[in-house]
């Protein structure tokens, strides 16, 4: 593990935030804690040290290299569809000024993250059990993020239905997404302008210390997203918007 511990400090300098001590016992701990949970749960197919790092870590604070720490500090961030806790956990961990909301639909998974965030001592994260076709419509929630970030694995028109109504206007929703998205993004372009957004750019990287090619697609909220926006659950899924259709 002493190897990886190098890889992960390598990754921190590469996307340029302090490694300490501290953040080297808590990924410690992440991951000895996911590894044991996901005997019991189907929490990641990803489970050694080295890859654990650099997919699944190094990835989620890969944001960091297009959003700076100095901008994220002090915001509100929705991590939605979390899963085991990527990118928001991650993220919590070096920005310990910032808030952070995670939010998926299965408890099993909601229960791992409360227990994980206890472990981790992380008091800048709130867990909420929910569909986001639900939480959507909850004034408590609606377009109250500064950022909305998802690792969600869904075409872009999709996840800008569930992401873009928790997004205020000025903030952003940033997915990650494979390198290749220029035609997926082309296909969301009506879902991301009827929902107040604007494709402002597409980052394609290399994920620190890997050979994995990755995007994170920055969309800002220019309008409110109307009201009817997302639509019951399954919907979106069920039928993209696109031009022509709804």
């Amino acid at each position: 593990m002493e190897n990886s511990m190098q890889q992960l400090q390598e990754g921190f300098d590469q996307i340029g935030i302090p490694f300490t001590d501290r953040l080297s016992e808590q990924f410690q701990t992440y991951y000895e804690f996911l590894i044991e949970r996901n005997q019991q749960i189907n929490l990641t197919a990803i489970t050694e040290w080295p890859d654990v790092v650099g997919k699944h870590f190094l990835d989620s604070l890969s944001l960091l290299m297009f959003i700076p720490v100095e901008k994220m500090s002090e915001k509100k961030v929705l991590d939605l569809g979390t899963g085991a806790g990527f990118p928001g956990v991650p993220l919590a961990m070096v920005l310990p000024d910032t808030q952070f909301v995670l939010t998926d639909s299965l408890q099993k998974r909601t229960i791992f993250l409360e227990e994980l965030c206890q472990k981790l001592d992380l008091s800048n994260v709130s867990i909420v059990h929910a569909r986001a076709e639900d939480l959507g419509k909850e004034e408590a929630y609606r377009e109250q993020f500064d950022v909305v970030v998802s690792r969600a694995v869904a075409n872009l028109s999709v996840l800008s239905e569930y992401c873009l109504p928790f997004v205020k206007i000025g903030g952003w929703f940033t997915p990650f997404k494979t390198e290749d998205i220029d035609a997926e993004a082309d296909e969301a372009s009506f879902a991301i302008e009827t929902l107040g957004g604007v494709l402002s750019s597409i980052e394609r990287f290399v994920v620190p210390t890997t050979d994995l090619h990755r995007s994170i697609v920055k969309i800002q909220k220019k309008k409110h997203s109307p009201h009817r926006y997302p639509r019951k659950a399954g919907t979106p899924a069920r039928s993209p918007l696109k031009k022509g259709a709804d």
